[in-house]
């Protein structure tokens, strides 16, 4: 199985949750339990849902230093 491409984790370390409770925060930064609940019920459509749905995958299967690494190298 192949791991999220090096744009989409790039992305995932930049861009920010454009809605909600957690409205301004970095997707890489969203707490487990919300995107828990955003796979009970619905992703968003389109490219946030992807990359959110990769940002729970990446954090349910305990890669979540990898985006730590990441988001250290992008943003220094």
């Amino acid at each position: 199985m192949e791991g999220p491409d090096r744009q989409v984790l790039i992305d995932i370390v930049t861009i920010k949750m454009p809605f909600g409770k957690y409205k301004n925060r970095l997707l890489c930064d969203l707490p487990i339990f919300y995107l828990q609940w955003f796979q009970n019920k619905e992703w968003p459509v389109g490219k946030l849902g992807i990359l959110m749905r990769n940002v729970y995958e990446i954090k349910i299967n305990g890669m979540e230093p990898l985006l730590k690494e990441i988001k250290h190298v992008i943003h220094h």
